[in-house]
């Protein structure tokens, strides 16, 4: 995206590109669920004025290059669509007797890195990123 984005008194282009993993425990229901993530993560993200820009979920983790109007910090908004998303996919997905207020799915923490001018270079490493593991997993079959 070439254009700047506009708030009443500024122009932005805040774009960062965002890693984060579930706890270690919830892997196996993470890889049945990974299907569903990538529309709640774009729901989530509108709700904060967001807008996920490219994104992959990974069999591990999840990668996403997101642009954050300056006005809301990184924290807050991987916060939200963490905490909101482990909510939604107990309520839909897990046993509905439980209060799911303050349900862990994710673990704790996040990497963050501001994109800045490589843009499409975090796009291309993001859309590529399962292939290269799988090229890697086949060259240390040959080892």
């Amino acid at each position: 995206m070439d254009e700047f984005e506009s708030l009443s008194h500024s122009k932005w282009e805040c774009k960062y590109h965002v890693v984060f993993i579930p706890k270690c425990r919830r892997r196996t229901l993470y890889k049945q669920l990974r299907p569903h993530l990538g529309e709640i993560f774009h729901k989530l993200a509108a709700r904060k004025e967001c807008r996920i820009e490219e994104g992959h979920v990974m069999p591990d983790h999840v990668h996403m290059l997101i642009s954050i109007p300056p006005k809301h910090a990184v924290s807050q908004v991987v916060g939200f669509i963490k905490g909101k998303s482990a909510i939604h996919l107990a309520r839909v997905y897990g046993e509905r007797k439980q209060n799911f207020i303050g349900q862990h799915f994710w673990a704790r923490g996040y990497f963050v890195s501001t994109v800045g001018r490589d843009e499409e270079t975090i796009r291309e490493y993001i859309r590529n990123q399962e292939k290269e593991d799988e090229r890697l997993e086949q060259m240390k079959l040959w080892s």
